[in-house]
């Protein structure tokens, strides 16, 4: 299994590098949110630090949304799925290989979607950078995990292309609370608990989601949902 998820990473990212349509797109509808919330500020004012997470938050979760659509729609598109259903192992490798696709493209955005929150939001990295870094990880890693999973099932059928959106931010609102909640505290905010319960609610979630998707990838991906 470990072959076929490094196999469909490496596949997946090489066609999205290559092509950047996709990535290029997620990449500005992060940015126009980020400058679109940047105008709501008066001349001389300062987003609080909860507002600027909640917006860079925003901003990774709809660049998500985009970048599964692209990287399941790669097979869709030449109707290779059949390919990767064929391929002795685990189908749960397509899944995993997705998800780390998807994991290292929705970085790559963040790591230009962090400084522009900075410059864009007027924020200053004033509280624990570590915990701030940990719960980016941890969160990026759930929403990966449901995103692959949700991707599967909203391809193929041109009534589900809306499917991913709408199940996807509900899902993920744990996981965002906790991202946020760190996050405000990493540019400065005052909280007298600390980042360890938030950390604490993004590593269960990212367990519930990572086992939902080993135990209903099979069933989503060949058709048997």
């Amino acid at each position: 299994m470990l072959r076929l998820t490094l196999a469909v990473a490496r596949k997946d990212l090489a066609l999205t590098l290559a092509r950047g349509s996709g990535l290029i797109q997620a990449l500005l509808l992060g940015l126009l949110l980020l400058f679109v919330f940047s105008l709501s500020q008066g001349i001389g004012e300062r987003m609080s630090p909860q507002a600027a997470a909640a917006v860079f938050w925003l901003s990774s979760a709809f660049c998500q949304v985009l970048i599964f659509n692209q990287l399941y729609a790669l097979e869709e598109v030449n109707n290779a799925r059949l390919g990767l259903l064929l391929c002795p192992a685990p189908i749960q490798g397509v899944w995993l290989g997705k998800a780390l696709a998807g994991l290292l493209l929705l970085l790559l955005a963040q790591i230009i979607f962090l400084p522009a929150s900075v410059i864009f939001l007027g924020q200053d990295i004033g509280g624990p950078l570590l915990p701030g870094l940990a719960a980016l990880l941890l969160a990026d890693l759930g929403m990966c995990a449901l995103g692959s999973l949700l991707g599967a099932l909203a391809q193929g059928q041109a009534a589900r292309e809306s499917l991913l959106s709408i199940v996807l931010f509900p899902l993920l609102t744990p996981l965002l609370l906790s991202g946020i909640g760190v996050g405000a505290q990493t540019l400065g905010a005052a909280s007298p608990d600390g980042p360890g319960g938030w950390l604490s609610v993004a590593c269960a979630f990212d367990a519930v989601f990572l086992g939902a998707g080993l135990l209903l990838f099979s069933f989503i991906y060949t058709g048997d949902e």
